[in-house]
């Protein structure tokens, strides 16, 4: 299903348009709309993958081996907790 959108040109741009009344204007307006969304959505995926990967990045700091510290004491440690 389609729905309508409007736009506004100047009127000379408009006059120029109706002497190239033989071009059909909404399919030209369709498809350049189309292109540049296209454009924009590979830009956001490009941009994307660069935030998971800086992401990625910090957990592999932040994951790093703590010296003396074991995690499953932890976790046993805090289901003691709250189990009891």
């Amino acid at each position: 299903m389609s729905t309508v959108v409007s736009f506004r040109v100047d009127k000379e741009l408009k006059k120029k348009m109706e002497e190239l009344s033989y071009i059909n204007w909404s399919e030209v307006v369709r498809r350049a709309i189309a292109k540049v969304v296209e454009e924009e959505s590979s830009k956001k995926t490009v941009k994307d993958f660069v935030r998971i990967r800086k992401a990625s990045i910090r957990c592999k700091i932040l994951s790093r081996k703590v010296e003396g510290w074991s995690s499953v004491e932890e976790v046993r440690r805090w289901r003691g907790e709250f189990t009891s």
